[in-house]
């Protein structure tokens, strides 16, 4: 196989008519990737991603061809896909105040673009879920944040109106498993490309807790920092240590933050699909 592309957290190689995607035990925050890893991570988000790209598959589809024809040393991490010709765009949806957005809304009393009640705080509920998309940075370049008439400026309106709608679709619908579950999915990223046939089919990773914020339900409380299932435990530590993006050098991650963070990432996994992680 031919190593093709290397994102923060994937590799992806040609192997034929499709594509090997691979998920690295690598992590990153603000757009920088970490030089410690975390053990299994790769695995989990392989295991969480199939299992949301079932639940969601009468809802939109995706790029899956088999998680089980991969190479051997890939196995259990990696996901045989179908060549896409992937949207430039991400495609965020909020259905809660915190991070980016919130800094947004203090600035402006808008995300994107879209207006909203004064008086929000951190961990508010949003009054409907909004799509706040951002470009796609290459690695080591950050994400911005632009508005819905930018998108249909880079895509073209009817297929920007797709990416929008279905990404609410699936958001809503994961929201709704995931509360059942005792999660919060407060926000997510996710993204699409369009196969040979012009089918849109949502692709890389779904729902994970690397690409959501995930909280949990029992202790959410606007105005604090909400108990969480995702790597947001790795971002305040970093941000902690006095580190910022643009630094030289990102920090090495300590042992008790790297257990933490794997220990949130197993319980999010066992939570919402009722697994127990081996």
């Amino acid at each position: 196989m031919e190593l093709i592309h290397q994102g923060k957290v994937r590799d992806v190689y040609a192997d034929g008519d499709d594509l090997v995607l691979v998920a690295s035990n690598r992590v990153s925050v603000f757009d920088v990737v970490l030089p410690t890893e975390i053990p299994g991570k790769g695995a989990l988000l392989t295991a969480l991603s199939l299992w949301w790209f079932d639940k969601l598959a009468d809802l939109v589809p995706n790029h899956v061809v088999s998680a089980e024809d991969v190479p051997v040393e890939f196995a259990g991490r990696a996901v045989r896909v179908r060549r896409l010709e992937m949207v430039p765009v991400e495609a965020v949806v909020r259905g809660y105040l915190t991070g980016s957005g919130l800094a947004d809304y203090r600035k402006t009393g808008a995300v994107c673009g879209i207006g909203l009640p004064e008086g929000l705080v951190d961990g508010s509920r949003l009054p409907e879920p909004i799509f706040t998309p951002t470009t796609k940075a290459a690695v080591g370049d950050h994400d911005e944040p632009i508005d819905f008439g930018q998108v249909t400026e880079t895509i073209g309106r009817d297929l920007a109106e797709q990416v929008r709608d279905l990404t609410m679709a699936v958001y809503r619908r994961g929201a709704e498993i995931a509360l059942e579950r005792g999660i919060i999915i407060a926000d997510t990223k996710l993204e699409f490309g369009i196969d040979a046939d012009g089918v849109l089919r949502l692709a890389d990773e779904v729902l994970t807790s690397d690409s959501s914020r995930f909280w949990d339900a029992e202790g959410w409380k606007p105005g604090q920092t909400q108990p969480s299932f995702d790597k947001q435990y790795v971002r305040d530590w970093a941000k902690s240590t006095g580190w910022r993006p643009d630094d030289r050098e990102a920090p090495q991650i300590p042992e008790p933050v790297v257990a933490a963070t794997r220990a949130r990432y197993i319980e999010a996994y066992e939570l919402l699909t009722g697994r127990t992680w081996a």
